[in-house]
């Protein structure tokens, strides 16, 4: 598929986007502008492309362990016990 080939798109997304475009157009953006950025707001909201369906979590809810919250948790730990160490 060349580059700026739009047609692995939904046609859902083709709507959001030339709703976008018009918006920045009135806005007094030119078209080549708005429609570039109208396509980087489709693709930033929804990932670009046909990708829509049950079971897609997006990319930033999940991590090679599955969860976010057990990193976080253990730097967390960590964070407290070397503050407790330092303290005394």
């Amino acid at each position: 598929m060349p580059q700026g080939d739009k047609s692995s798109y939904t046609d859902k997304q083709k709507r959001q986007a030339s709703h976008i475009e018009e918006g920045y157009e009135d806005r007094g953006v030119s078209k080549e502008e708005a429609e570039r950025r109208a396509w980087a707001t489709v693709n930033k909201e929804s990932g670009g492309g046909k990708k829509s369906g049950s079971g897609r979590a997006k990319a930033a809810s999940r991590n090679s362990s599955g969860s976010k919250d057990a990193k976080r948790s253990a730097a967390a730990r960590k964070g407290w016990e070397t503050r407790r160490s330092n303290a005394g």
